[in-house]
């Protein structure tokens, strides 16, 4: 059955203002970290709710093909605040170079024009999407702890509905969508970079404890707000990468310094690295990392990477935790390498064998921390150190 022709309301942009006049602040993103192959699927709707950080007065969309072989069609696209579930209070058509449509390109990306729909900060904002071809690839995010809500195959359009009736099973991952953006009173945002921990993989889903979730409450609760996106993808690493999942350093330019807005970069990674690098080598990228961010004038706080002995999947070894310490230690004492540090390390170990995860923040692995933990991260970094201005504490 095909679905209603009727589109959203447009909202129109401000009088004399374009696209390129705007001073854009990402307010959610996230790093595409998957493909994969889909067989049948056309004439779908796709609905992601996205938990804001900055408010702002007018927003727009980034959509993204990276990893597919063939382009995607999108037919039409709206933006609105979440009702509840998979309902939008008011959805709001959004276009691209005035049409209600785009075709990005199989490595591409698109960016929408501007709605003039105000976006709070800390809320539920919905992007719905509808494929109206043959889809033959995704490009996503795996493990987005966060419910997808899809239409049947050859349901038609349905993201100018207001309820989520048309919206019959669900997936957990944001399929081609990499980032939220708006115009905030002051164009300035925190990215996090970092892997499966900072991604929020087994915190509670649908609950946005993740913590970078966290710190923007934080955060936006100064005034002015800020900008945090999450750029964690599951697995990743400083030294080595697969070819959908990156290295941090070859990642680095399209998750983190293309960012709008983009002020600060929290850099939480090397875990993943202790197995297969050296201290040196991790810390030689970290350095390069550094560098690259300094040299576009934006500030670097590291964080310690945290204790993981027990882990159920194994790994740990003395000689992998004695890398850890070396790499904590410079972290702590970088020689200005780092602007300031964040204590991830001190803030969930278990102080009677700080080799281990804290019981308290444990989430049953020994390695990723619970809410608990995420909070414990975000309430450990001093907002003074991010470099944003006066007004946080």
């Amino acid at each position: 059955m095909v679905g209603a022709l009727l589109a959203g309301p447009v909202a129109p942009t401000q009088a004399g203002q374009s696209p390129v006049q705007r001073d854009w602040t990402g307010t959610w993103a996230t790093a595409a970290s998957e493909h994969y192959e889909v067989s049948g699927m056309s004439e779908v709707t796709v609905r992601m709710p996205v938990h804001t950080s900055v408010g702002g007065s007018s927003v727009r969309i980034r959509l993204t093909n990276a990893y597919a072989g063939d382009p995607v069609r999108i037919g039409h696209a709206t933006v609105g605040l979440r009702a509840g579930g998979s309902a939008v209070a008011r959805p709001f058509d959004v276009r691209f170079s005035g049409k209600h449509g785009v075709t990005i390109p199989a490595g591409g990306q698109a960016v929408s024009d501007p709605v003039g729909l105000a976006v709070p900060a800390l809320t539920d904002l919905v992007v719905s999407l509808h494929l109206p071809g043959q889809v033959t690839h995704i490009t996503d995010h795996w493990w987005a702890q966060q419910t997808v809500y899809w239409t049947e195959y050859g349901a038609g359009d349905h993201a100018a509905d207001p309820t989520g009736d048309a919206f019959t099973w669900t997936t957990t991952s944001w399929p081609f969508l990499s980032g939220v953006d708006v115009t905030a009173p002051r164009n300035r945002a925190v990215v996090a970079l970092g892997d499966s921990i900072t991604d929020g993989s087994f915190s509670t889903a649908d609950t946005d404890q993740r913590w970078p979730d966290l710190l923007s409450a934080r955060l936006n609760a100064c005034r002015p707000g800020a900008g945090v996106l999450n750029a964690g993808i599951t697995s990743n690493r400083i030294t080595a990468g697969t070819a959908t999942n990156p290295s941090a350093l070859d990642r680095l330019d399209r998750d983190v310094l293309s960012q709008p807005g983009a002020r600060t970069l929290i850099l939480f990674e090397g875990i993943n690295d202790l197995g297969g690098a050296s201290a040196e080598q991790i810390i030689a990228g970290m350095t390069e990392i550094a560098d690259r961010a300094h040299r576009r004038r934006m500030r670097v706080v590291a964080a310690t990477i945290t204790p993981y002995k027990d882990f159920v999947w194994g790994g740990w070894t003395e000689e992998t935790e004695a890398r850890r310490r070396r790499v904590n230690a410079f972290v702590r004492d970088s020689g200005g390498v780092f602007d300031d540090y964040a204590d991830f390390d001190r803030a969930v170990r278990d102080p009677a064998d700080p080799q281990r995860l804290g019981a308290a923040y444990d989430s049953g692995d020994h390695l990723h921390p619970d809410d608990a933990g995420m909070k414990a991260f975000a309430d450990s970094i001093d907002l003074t150190t991010l470099g944003l201005g006066r007004g946080c504490s």
